[in-house]
């Protein structure tokens, strides 16, 4: 105690002895340690607002994206869970061709590379021979199993795939064998598919709209998984193709789950009284028509594909010398481009009547043959690849929606298959005049032109005239559009 009585407080610290180098500096600089520990904090601080943000961001789009899926009576429908399943199909397909892309594709526009190019066009007539005759009568007789025959599409190609990654990295024989299953699987998807949308269509929407809502779908899901097929493609194709097999994984079980209606035989034996069973190989002669007349667009597909491929590197536009892959670009770019605008038409379009849709884009693929072949430009072309692409989709959509609503349920799957295997047929013809024509952009557009015109005679002098006449319908409403 303190003289005064008071109790002594604590010892103060002992003074910093600035000779002593371990003493404490307040107006020091931190150290590494310090300021290592605090940007460390910092940055993880971001990673986490970073990862938050993007989830959100994330989670907001999927729930926007499932909202329009099931827009219009499609969640009640169960149309949704189809859409969905669909976009996981392109995702997957996708990411294959994105593997496959520096295997099977020819690189040269040179005339040593028309017979290569001319292989290239028989083998992809292969997954249609074996679609056509085999798998679409399956898949009829298999029509009360849909979900699983959906499934076992994605299934297939699930384990080819995986084959598929070993054979590319061992340089195996079985690379051709697998490619071609999944290309017949994938075929075998589609008619599989096109014959359950109209179990599952919503009675807000037309079967053209559900089609076009359908080939949205897929175009988001190719969207999303192009970039990354394109980054697992960085470390080797197998990589893509381990990810579409994930990819297909998945997609087995949505088909799985999808709405029990899909396998529901309701109906199929009214309407197949009602109109009758096709004996041999007849159709109904609407969509015998809306067939034969997508041919005429289905043509020309193949044929701009091969002959502007060999004639803008052979004989480019003046000015283009040194531009060839761009203004290849271009064209392809505007193809793409008028596909999705038909989709995106298909889709938001009140009402489009097949019959009639399927005359203006065969008479409106004439008309920009014409123009190509006179005023023979950049802008020329880029307009031709635009309204080829966007006419090839719209007169497809409307030959689904005839076939769904012309051909009895039962027969789908066989009416689909034929289907494509005709078009695909008219592709390959289309592509194989494409290579043999001389690189002349005005000839080769001219007879283009002339080839689709006696085609539209063809079709329109042979149009069904029962019924109400719903080809004349249609011929005159082109006539006045």
């Amino acid at each position: 105690m303190s003289s005064d009585g008071r109790h002594p407080g604590p010892p103060p610290p002992p003074a910093s002895d600035p000779a002593d180098p371990t003493a404490p500096d307040a107006t020091a600089p931190p150290t590494v340690g310090q300021s290592l520990g605090k940007g460390a904090k910092a940055t993880a601080r971001g990673v986490r607002g970073a990862a938050g943000a993007t989830g959100r961001l994330g989670r907001a789009t999927v729930q926007r994206a499932r909202r329009a899926a099931g827009a219009q009576g499609a969640d009640r429908s169960g149309l949704n869970r189809l859409l969905e399943l669909h976009a996981c199909n392109a995702a997957g397909d996708a990411a294959v061709a994105i593997a496959l892309a520096g295997t099977i594709f020819f690189s040269g526009a040179t005339s040593e590379a028309r017979g290569q190019v001319a292989l290239f066009l028989g083998l992809t007539m292969l997954p249609f021979a074996i679609v056509a005759p085999l798998i679409g009568p399956f898949l009829d007789r298999f029509s009360h199993g849909r979900r699983w025959a959906i499934g076992a599409t994605f299934a297939i190609r699930a384990f080819l795939c995986w084959v598929l990654a070993g054979a590319i990295a061992s340089e195996s024989v079985w690379f051709y064998p697998a490619a071609l299953g999944v290309l017949v699987s994938s075929k075998a998807y589609g008619v599989t598919r096109a014959a359950a949308v109209p179990r599952l269509l919503p009675s807000e929407i037309t079967l053209v709209k559900a089609n076009g809502r359908v080939s949205l779908a897929g175009v988001v899901g190719a969207t999303v998984s192009a970039p990354l097929a394109g980054a697992a493609a960085y470390f080797g194709a197998e990589w893509t193709l381990r990810y579409a097999f994930l990819v297909f994984v998945l997609g087995t079980v949505a088909a799985i789950l999808l709405p029990a209606k899909v396998d529901s035989s309701e109906g199929e034996r009214q309407v197949a009284v009602g109109i009758g069973a096709p004996r041999g190989t007849g159709v109904p002669a609407k969509v015998a028509f809306a067939l034969r007349v997508n041919c005429g667009p289905r043509w020309l597909s193949g044929f701009l594909t091969m002959y502007m491929a060999f004639l803008l590197r052979a004989e480019p536009i003046e000015g283009w010398e040194d531009r060839t892959t761009l203004l290849i670009g271009l064209v392809i770019g505007a193809a793409g481009l008028g596909n999705t605008l038909g989709i995106v038409v298909a889709s938001v379009a009140r009402r489009i009547n097949p019959a009639v849709m399927v005359v203006i884009a065969l008479i409106a693929d004439i008309a920009i043959c014409v123009v190509a072949a006179l005023f023979y430009s950049v802008l020329a072309i880029v307009a031709l690849g635009l309204t080829a692409g966007l006419m090839q989709y719209l007169a497809k959509v409307s030959l689904d929606s005839t076939i769904q609503t012309g051909v009895p349920a039962r027969y789908h799957s066989s009416a689909f298959a034929r289907g494509d295997t005709t078009l695909q047929l008219a592709w390959v013809i289309g592509g194989f005049v494409g290579i043999a024509m001389p690189w002349i952009p005005q000839l080769g557009l001219g007879v283009a032109a002339v080839v689709l015109a006696a085609w539209a005679v063809f079709t329109l002098g042979s149009r069904p005239r029962s019924g109400g006449s719903a080809g004349a319908d249609a011929a005159n409403a082109a006539a006045r559009a």
